[in-house]
């Protein structure tokens, strides 16, 4: 047994990259579990050895540098060989799948519990009892349900110059490539086993230290430091608490650059141009994208705004999170990049920027819909915004001369600035469209209502269109931003 524990051992240290194995860990019971994990690297460290492992059916957040005694070598798995001509997607000679790849790709793409489509209904119905028709049901395209699935799903389209994570299918409106340009969603073609590490040990912002959750290209030389300086205000990375201190003597800044366009209580919202305020749009970027692993950077900012949320004190004005936006969008795109800092998450700020971008599409007489794909949590909170928006329209209905109320797809986009497909969609996903006698209805259960009810009720943060002083551009008519 010693023998084979050691050829073993010799085996993983000449051939490290690929190889997978169970890896022990903690659940959230805090018990003991031994997900299958895959070995992305290894290093040396004064007396022992540590390995980076990504667990193949989790989160890229939770990757980790563990001791050989936590990995059970009796069930090592080796990569596959290549093929003499490597192939994928039938064309020989291109770059073939890491395994990793292969693996996300077969996870997300399980089977589907998906309702058959019915008949298309008539323009004029009637509504029935009990029951909220939708006359012109068929203005909007109608889209499947996509239930939120496990894993992450990629997409390695041909030929991008450069496009998050667990994607959704194309059916839900996402273009099948992605754009060539302004777009923020990274292809997955350029993977290697250097950005799929965490370089980045811990961020001090303000009064907060934060563990990143992914890659992010910061210089080099920063990422063997224990701790990543930034200053809160302006964003700019130091190597230490002594060139912080010394920055913050001359950093003037209390605040995001650009303008400030929200002010209710002690949050604010500051709108920044990607062209005017640069340096800081670019640290803006390397900052989210350690907690953003479906989004690129692109040091090209200049067809971007950003739009930062602040908490203010006697200190200044504190970022809290963000969202940035295409100048000009021909998909109707009113997010490129979102994210709540991790000390603000799980406190209604996301929902608090959700509902500023849809408050800008307002004012701006549009429809928007946010780039597409999402990641997981960026998913679980539209869904939930866009379900909590369109019942609370639904619930304040009221009755017509006696007739049930009746209201359509449009009405609802219009009212609340959300893209009919992502009405439909969200209909689907509560599971409220019926088609009953050549019509559609909606069904509001008392288990929906009652648990809409109490979602509201924790909902504090809303955004105020009285305290919201934004003018609109129209970029298209300006030679150069």
């Amino acid at each position: 047994m010693c023998i084979l524990l050691r050829i073993i051992t010799a085996l993983l240290e000449i051939e490290t990259q690929g190889c997978r194995l169970p890896v022990l860990r903690k659940n959230q019971e805090n018990e003991d579990e031994w997900p299958l994990a895959e070995i992305l690297s290894v290093k040396e460290i004064p007396g022992r050895k540590l390995y980076y492992v990504h667990y193949i059916d989790f989160n890229k957040r939770l990757d980790e540098w563990v001791t050989p005694d936590r990995l059970d070598m009796k069930k090592l798995q080796f990569p596959k060989k290549e093929a003499k001509t490597p192939t994928k997607n039938g064309l020989p000679g291109s770059r073939p799948s890491s395994p990793e790849s292969e693996v996300v790709r077969v996870a997300g793409a399980g089977p589907q519990h998906t309702p058959s489509r019915p008949p298309q209904p008539q323009a004029q119905q009637k509504s029935i009892p009990t029951k909220t028709s939708l006359p012109d049901f068929q203005n909007g395209t109608a889209r499947r349900p996509m239930p939120n699935q496990p894993g992450r799903k990629r997409k390695q389209p041909p030929n991008c110059g450069g496009t998050d994570e667990d994607s959704q299918d194309s059916s839900d409106g996402i273009p099948s490539t992605p754009r060539m340009t302004g777009s923020l969603v990274s292809d997955r073609s350029h993977d290697d086993i250097v950005t799929r590490m965490k370089n980045i040990d811990c961020i001090e912002l303000g009064r907060h230290r934060l563990k990143p959750w992914y890659f992010s290209p910061y210089p080099q030389e920063l990422t063997t430091l224990p701790i990543l300086y930034l200053c809160e205000f302006c964003l700019k990375y130091l190597k230490s608490l002594k060139c912080l201190q010394r920055h913050l003597t001359k950093c003037n800044l209390r605040h995001p650059p650009g303008n400030e366009i929200y002010r209710k209580g002690t949050i604010s919202f500051f709108e920044i141009d990607g062209r005017k305020n640069k340096t800081y749009s670019q640290n803006l970027c390397l900052l989210a994208k350690c907690f953003l692993d479906h989004k690129t950077l692109y040091y090209d900012t200049d067809p971007f705004l950003f739009y930062v949320m602040t908490e203010y004190d006697a200190k200044g004005f504190h970022i809290v999170g963000y969202f940035s936006k295409e100048k000009e969008s021909t998909e109707d795109y009113n997010v490129a990049c979102i994210l709540t800092l991790p000390p603000y998450q799980r406190r209604g700020y996301g929902k608090l920027l959700i509902e500023f971008s849809y408050e800008l599409s307002k004012v701006e007489g549009k429809t928007g819909t946010p780039e597409k794909p999402l990641s997981d949590l960026g998913l679980l909170s539209y869904r939930s915004y866009w379900s909590q928006t369109i019942l609370e329209i639904l619930m304040d209905l009221k009755p017509d001369n006696g007739e049930r109320p009746q209201i359509t797809i449009n009405d609802i986009s219009e009212i609340t600035s959300v893209k009919k497909e992502d009405v439909i969609s969200t209909l689907q996903y509560l599971n409220l469209i019926n088609y009953y006698k050549g019509q559609y209805i909606l069904t509001l259960s008392e288990d929906i209502v009652e648990g809409h009810e109490r979602a509201m009720q924790k909902r504090h943060l809303r955004i105020d269109s009285k305290c919201l002083h934004f003018t609109p551009k129209d970029w298209s008519k300006r030679g150069k931003w």
